[in-house]
């Protein structure tokens, strides 16, 4: 596992879904109360498998959009969709499944264990930022239900309002230019490999991969926020 050196860093970003924020769990749960929702259409369906079937669509849909062959309306309609005509399920209206969608995610959204609380240790030595992918809309009102995550952060960059997302170098080099300091005095904390991992490598800045392969020499992975704040002497 590469060491981290907390001596060069002077600012440090964070990667919101799946990093700060559990996205895994609150996905799970508003497919489950989807279920229950429309459960005279999904009686049939396990859970697991909806969440399976939901992963296989959504997933080709983000990154056609990442690479600009769809847009984020595609995204936002074809992944519910797609998931309804997997599932044989076409006597349910596709938008109104999204929506109530939409609506159960943001109710479970919540912090990932320990992140909080390492959030707050971080902030009070270091300057920091939020970089994520995703819709403006949806990022925002996540920093707005988490007020300490904008109010704590000196830059918040959403890859929908630079135009173009991680891991294009272009938006690693506007996070730079925003966070005010040069690629090598920035820490960025994320989940993704391709995305946060090697975005953030590929531009010049040391990374902490969370949840990642700890079997990996050349990237230093926590699964424990403490392993994190305890090496930055937080």
């Amino acid at each position: 596992m590469t060491r981290l050196d907390p001596t060069r860093v002077r600012f440090v970003y964070f990667d919101l879904d799946d990093t700060l924020l559990d996205h895994r769990s609150a996905e799970k749960a508003a497919l489950a109360d989807c279920c229950r929702t429309f459960d005279a259409h999904f009686g049939g369906h396990p859970l697991a498998h909806v969440q399976e079937t939901y992963h296989a669509h959504n997933v080709p849909l983000w990154r056609q959009y990442a690479v600009g062959e769809i847009g984020r309306d595609d995204v936002q309609r074809l992944r519910f969709e797609r998931l309804l005509a997997a599932l044989d399920l076409d006597g349910l209206d596709a938008s109104l499944f999204g929506a109530t969608y939409l609506d159960r995610y943001a109710a479970h959204w919540d912090w990932t264990a320990g992140a909080e609380a390492a959030f707050h240790a971080i902030a009070d030595r270091y300057r920091v930022g939020i970089l994520t992918n995703g819709f403006a809309e949806v990022q925002h009102a996540k920093l707005d239900r988490f007020p300490v995550l904008g109010e704590g952060a000196d830059a918040v960059i959403i890859s929908e309002e630079v135009g173009v997302m991680k891991p294009s170098p272009a938006i690693f080099a506007h996070a730079a230019d925003a966070a005010g300091v040069g690629p090598d005095a920035i820490l960025y904390v994320g989940d993704s490999l391709h995305s946060d991992v090697e975005g953030g490598r590929a531009a010049g800045w040391q990374v902490a991969w969370y949840g990642g392969d700890a079997a990996r020499s050349d990237a230093f992975v926590f699964d424990d926020w403490t392993t994190l704040t305890d090496t930055l002497g937080c």
